[in-house]
């Protein structure tokens, strides 16, 4: 656990302005503990960006709801858990209502944040939250009926993980409102909890995430399916 390099990845994450296309700061929210589960999301929304933390809106009731389902609080999830996304800052408004997805540049950009994060956290189980992120851990197309309800072993960075897709809870998003979706959704969840990353975050204690002064603002092949 190289905790001062990972204190220079967090400054170096909050102090990116690579992009002009986008609203700053870049999110990044480290937890309490060494987690051994990871959450890569889509992108921060306005609330995430005034408000300095991920998932800090609706999207993050709705998400954190499902990890409750399995006995996990979402202040629990925050303190255990490494919570990121494919974008860090906000993309903006888009002209039609909501928020701009994430464009290929930015995400280009943003991408040696994760593979930095991955090397040096060396998560045991990663979540993947909506396509963006799914796409970015598990680069062969497919629909989110073909990955949500399924358990993926990837290797990044030298290390081997497991990847739970979840579809992305924003309330714009209409996929759930099928049943059969809901069904994915309850085999993801159930895969999840099952996965040794999630045994280990959330069923014991964890090494403390110390930070050093310095920091003080703060292929996949699939392996089983239910």
């Amino acid at each position: 656990m190289d905790r001062e390099a990972l204190d220079r990845h967090v400054l170096e994450v909050r102090g990116c302005r690579r992009c002009s296309t986008v609203e700053p700061p870049p999110i990044l929210a480290p937890p309490e503990v060494w987690p051994r589960v990871m959450l890569v999301g889509q992108a921060p929304g306005p609330k995430e960006r005034d408000l300095g933390i991920p998932f800090a809106f609706t999207a993050g009731s709705r998400l954190f709801a499902w990890f409750a389902r399995l006995g996990v609080s979402e202040d629990e999830f925050r303190r255990r858990a490494w919570i990121c996304s494919v974008l860090r800052c906000f993309p903006g408004r888009a002209p039609q209502g909501g928020d701009l997805p994430p464009g290929p540049t930015e995400m280009a950009n943003c991408r040696p944040f994760l593979d930095t994060e991955i090397r040096l956290l060396r998560p045991l189980t990663v979540i993947a939250v909506g396509q963006s992120a799914i796409q970015t851990l598990l680069p062969e197309p497919a629909s989110l009926q073909d990955r949500v309800g399924q358990l993926f072993t990837v290797e990044r960075e030298g290390h081997r993980m497991e990847v739970i897709p979840l579809p992305h809870p924003s309330g714009r998003s209409t996929w759930l409102v099928r049943p059969e979706n809901q069904e994915r959704l309850d085999r993801a969840l159930a895969l999840l909890a099952g996965t040794q990353g999630w045994r280990e975050g959330f069923g014991g204690p964890s090494p403390t995430l110390e930070r050093s002064p310095s920091t003080d603002s703060e292929t996949g092949q699939k392996t089983r399916t239910k």
